[in-house]
């Protein structure tokens, strides 16, 4: 799955701009990265919003026990790869039917966050049992909600383009060949939400979460850690297209 957003969604993370600074390496566009993802994988689905957001996924090479789904509803576009060990409680939870699937259980319960709050984003997500990571954009408010599980079971990085858009994808030589050094593994455990501003570990909430630079002889550019007693290194290691236009 892929999610790339111009700097009028997000502000590209100054780690990860600091690191392609360090070691400039050779990066290509967001749509190259776009056109690159569609021709690499049989079936994709492209989905573009607006002139500032691409969404892009496939079933090709899918894993049985990580499954990629996409849906959209009110404005809200979701991609979500793995499976929720709780996702019966969880319906229950939120009042929904029995053929709700993790995709559709994300976008609801972004929705009671924004709008029957304040509810904590850590909250809601810490809610969240399984393996996952998914990609959300709810286009009325122009917010980008990411997350990944706790313990990386569903790999997911983020990186930036050559022309400034901030890429998130469960592959990394995708990225790397599109966003050379200025790319990382998202920290597991954690979510990046535009409404909050920043990136946060949903489990300790309160603990700081700094950037060290890489090793020179890995493909990343930095690395994420969230501080504290128990902080986790986050490293991660763990076409037919059809293009419809969101106004």
């Amino acid at each position: 799955m892929l999610g790339i957003f111009s700097s009028s969604i997000m502000s590209p993370p100054d780690e990860l701009v600091a690191a392609g600074c360090r070691t400039p390496s050779p990066k290509i566009s967001s749509t190259a990265l776009a056109k690159r993802f569609a021709d690499s994988n049989s079936a994709a689905v492209s989905l573009q919003i607006g002139d500032h957001v691409h969404l892009a996924f496939t079933h090709h090479n899918e894993s049985p026990l990580r499954p990629r789904s996409f849906a959209a509803k009110d404005e809200i576009f979701c991609l979500f790869e793995g499976a929720l060990d709780n996702l019966g409680s969880l319906r229950n939870q939120y009042g929904l039917p029995k053929s709700t699937n993790e995709v559709l259980l994300v976008i609801e319960a972004y929705k009671a966050l924004r709008d029957r709050a304040p509810y904590p984003a850590d909250h809601v997500v810490a809610h969240l049992t399984g393996g996952f990571a998914f990609i959300l954009f709810d286009n009325s408010t122009s917010t980008l909600f990411v997350a990944s599980d706790q313990i990386g079971k569903v790999p997911l990085y983020w990186g930036i383009t050559a022309d400034g858009y901030v890429a998130f994808a469960d592959d990394a030589t995708l990225l790397k060949g599109a966003c050379g050094k200025s790319l990382a593994s998202f920290p597991q455990g954690c979510f990046f939400s535009t409404a909050v501003g920043e990136l946060r570990c949903y489990e300790n909430p309160k603990n700081k979460i700094t950037a060290e630079p890489a090793p020179e002889e890995e493909i990343w550019g930095a690395k994420f850690k969230v501080e504290g007693p128990t902080g986790v290194l986050a490293t991660g290691l763990g076409f037919n297209n059809f293009p419809m236009e969101i106004s």
